[in-house]
């Protein structure tokens, strides 16, 4: 078992700061970042900026230059030994002749999986993976989660009352949370491959569903914009042709049980793509769903929906993380609850949540859980 020393530690956080910078442009890659240190000084630095282009490890190694050579290299998940839209880092590192490489993280990717980590021993460099690996899974959940059970990461994102209420009786809504905790929003749909949203949400407020990019200032580094695929559950199209997500920018998914040829004819006329998939009493089968997404390399998706879609997707243990901002307000016993959970009727039958981290967003607060299901016996 490896031992790591405090400067260890301290490069490796670099890297994981690095790799963080890519969090919304190198989608369907993962996101990482790599620190080259040869006698405790930082000699090249770099991180994976967009997909089809440079890896990390190449950035890093093209700004060391020569001072590569017996240099230690620090990245979050280890480097690739496969050809792919860029050739392997393992062969760039090895020419490079750098002394010793610290992974986070071995990739799962099954083109990867180790192979990376053997290619640098047999070419005599000394190896160690695991440090930091916590911090290192936070960052890339959905490309991890999608090379080891082909489906994306989920996120469900709900804003409620102090009361746990989501919307008045009528279905007004807009809006609970205040402005920094939309901003915080944003920066959600920015990082995620799909925005997932139910028919009913698309009929009560008609959302765009889109990133505002412009309201994260420097925090996107600008260049091409990536929109996240918008995906709408809409199991007989009853969406308007007028719905904003029809509009762009970005692309639309329209998944659907009906065989009304005529209004997909219409929907595809304005853009949008159209699958029809199968399900059960006339009801989506999401978990087809969340396989065909990740077919297309979707790696997180952000659920933005209503009572029905969301209890839908809980109930079948499809939701991996909730995000709860949580409102000052009181809206009382009449107005709209968080999850539409029928048959929910004893104590022990509630879902358990592992809180990971509680902050305040502006006057409201933000809660973070994974969903805990049980497990199969």
């Amino acid at each position: 078992m490896s031992t790591f020393s405090n400067a260890d530690h301290q490069f490796m956080a670099q890297a994981l700061r690095l790799a963080a910078r890519g969090l919304y442009t190198t989608d369907p890659n993962p996101h990482v970042g790599c620190v080259l240190v040869r006698d405790n000084e930082v000699v090249g630095e770099g991180w994976h900026e967009r997909a089809g282009e440079p890896h990390a490890e190449v950035r890093a190694l093209s700004m060391a230059g020569d001072r590569a050579r017996g240099a230690t290299a620090y990245v979050n998940l280890e480097p690739c030994a496969h050809q792919g839209r860029t050739p392997p880092c393992t062969r760039a590192l090895v020419r490079a002749g750098v002394r010793r490489v610290v992974a986070a993280l071995q990739d799962p990717n099954p083109l990867v999986a180790g192979r990376g980590i053997a290619e640098l021993r047999a070419a005599g460099i000394t190896t160690a993976v695991g440090l930091m690996a916590t911090e290192a899974s936070a960052l890339n959940p959905g490309f991890l989660k999608r090379m080891r059970t082909r489906r994306p990461y989920v996120r469900c994102k709900l804003a409620m009352s102090l009361d746990g209420r989501t919307a008045m009786a009528s279905g007004e809504s807009r809006w609970i949370t205040d402005v920094p905790a939309r901003i915080d929003v944003q920066r959600l749909r920015a990082r995620s491959s799909a925005v997932m949203i139910g028919i009913g949400t698309v009929l009560a407020d008609d959302p765009q569903g889109n990133v505002r990019f412009e309201l994260l200032g420097d925090e996107y580094p600008g260049g091409v914009v990536r929109q996240p695929l918008r995906v709408i559950v809409d199991p007989y199209l009853s969406i308007p042709e007028s719905a904003r997500v029809l509009s762009p920018p970005g692309r639309t998914l329209i998944v659907t049980n009906s065989d009304d040829v005529e209004m997909a004819d219409i929907l595809r006329k304005r853009g949008a793509e159209v699958l029809i998939l199968p399900g059960y009493q006339e009801r989506i089968d999401l978990g087809k769903l969340l396989d065909l997404l990740g077919e297309r390399e979707i790696n997180e998706v952000l659920v933005e929906t209503g009572a029905t879609l969301s209890g839908a997707m809980l109930q079948n243990n499809l939701i991996d993380e909730l995000i709860i901002y949580i409102a000052p307000l009181i809206l009382g016993n009449n107005a709209r609850g968080l999850f539409h959970l029928p048959g929910l009727d004893q104590l022990s039958k509630g879902y358990q949540l592992a809180i990971s981290d509680i902050r305040a967003v502006g006057h409201d607060w933000r809660v973070t859980a994974r969903v805990e299901y049980p497990k199969a016996i």
